[in-house]
C-alpha cells in the first residue's frame, strides 16, 4: 500500500487528470492538462519519455509540471523552477467549522479579487469547479479567507488555495479553514495533502503544527515550447 501511495503522490497531477478529474482534462496519449481557466497544470505519464513530451506539444505551448526534478526533453524550455514540500495528513483529525460558508461559482469574484490580495498561488475562474471551497467572511460580509480542494486522486484530495486578507492575519482563519477543508476529504474516507513552497517557513510550521507531516520534495516548474 505505501509503495501505491507514493507513486500516486509522486505525480499527483497526472494521478488526477487520468482518474477523477478526467473530466476536467485536454488529454493526448500520454499527456494531459487542465482546461487553461481551471489551472495552468499539466502533466505526463512518464516525465523522461519523449514521446510523452511531443503529446504534450499537441495540446498546449505552456505548462506547469509538478513533481521531483523534471528535466525537459527537446523541442521544450525551462520558464521557472520553484522548489517545494509535499505534506500528507495521514494522521491528522479534520475540525469542521461554524462560521465557514461555502463557497461556490457566485463567488468567484470575490474569491478571485482575494487570491489578488492574499497571493495563495495560482487561481482562476474555474478552479472552483476543482472540488469544496470554504471561505470566512467579515462583519461586513467580505470574503477575507478561504481555503480549498485542488488535486484529487485516488485516496487523496489536495488542500490548496489556503488563503487570508493581509488586513486579517493572525487570526489563524488559514488554520481554521484547513482543518476544515481537511475535515471533510476525511469524511470521504480519503487522505488530504497539500503543497507549500519551501521558503515559506511560516506556513511550514503551520501545516505541522495542524498535523501534517513531509512525505518529500516537489518542484514546480514551468516550461515552454520556443
Amino acid at each position: 500500500m505505501k509503495g501505491k501511495v507514493a507513486v500516486v503522490l509522486n505525480n499527483p497531477v497526472w494521478a488526477a487528470l487520468d482518474g477523477p478529474q478526467a473530466c476536467f482534462a485536454e488529454a493526448a496519449g500520454d499527456a494531459a492538462r487542465y482546461h487553461p481557466d481551471i489551472a495552468p497544470f499539466g502533466a505526463l505519464r512518464d516525465n523522461a519519455d519523449p514521446a510523452a513530451w511531443r503529446d504534450l506539444a499537441t495540446i498546449t505551448d505552456v505548462a506547469v509540471l509538478v513533481g521531483r526534478a523534471i528535466a525537459p526533453q527537446a523541442g521544450w524550455q525551462t520558464e521557472q523552477v520553484l522548489p517545494g514540500v509535499q505534506m500528507i495528513g495521514q494522521s491528522m483529525t479534520g475540525v469542521e467549522d461554524p462560521d465557514a460558508v461555502a463557497l461556490t461559482e457566485a463567488d468567484v469574484p470575490e474569491m478571485l479579487d482575494l487570491v489578488a490580495r492574499a497571493q495563495p498561488g495560482p487561481f482562476r475562474k474555474r478552479t472552483v469547479d476543482m472540488g469544496r471551497h470554504l471561505g470566512i467572511r467579515d462583519n461586513n460580509g467580505r470574503l477575507v479567507a478561504m481555503a480549498g480542494e485542488r488535486f484529487r486522486m485516488p485516496g487523496w484530495t489536495e488542500v490548496s488555495a489556503v488563503c487570508t486578507d493581509p488586513e486579517f492575519r493572525g487570526q489563524g482563519l488559514g488554520a481554521r479553514l484547513t482543518l476544515a477543508v481537511a475535515a471533510g476529504i476525511l469524511a470521504r474516507g480519503e487522505l488530504p495533502f497539500l503543497h507549500v513552497l519551501q521558503d515559506n517557513e511560516n506556513a511550514i510550521r503551520l501545516y505541522e503544527r495542524l498535523g501534517f507531516e513531509h512525505s518529500g520534495e516537489v518542484v514546480f516548474t514551468s516550461f515552454r515550447k520556443p
